[in-house]
């Protein structure tokens, strides 16, 4: 079963997406469609990865290199200083 729901585009998206459907011979409903179902399945994704990564941390079980150690490391990059990767912990 599907809803129909509202959304406010932009007159320089809206003529985006018209231009889209054209070219793909589809509505503008069937892309947004689309668009919006490939956005859910990614950000769900990415949710349930850090959801998965929290919980390797808070049982002990997680592996991870401080944002620091990681920054000074990629600052040292194309130097003549060049680090090595930090190791995780």
């Amino acid at each position: 079963m599907s809803q129909t729901v509202s959304v406010r585009l932009d007159d320089d998206t809206l003529t985006q997406l018209d231009m889209m459907a054209k070219a793909a011979d589809r509505s503008r409903a069937w892309l947004m469609s689309q668009a919006v179902k490939q956005f859910v399945e990614h950000e769900a994704w990415q949710v349930e990865a850090i959801k998965k990564s929290l919980e390797k941390l808070e049982s002990g079980k997680g592996q991870f290199v401080d944002h620091e150690e990681v920054a000074q490391w990629l600052s040292s990059w194309g130097t003549e200083a060049e680090a090595e990767c930090p190791k995780c912990r």
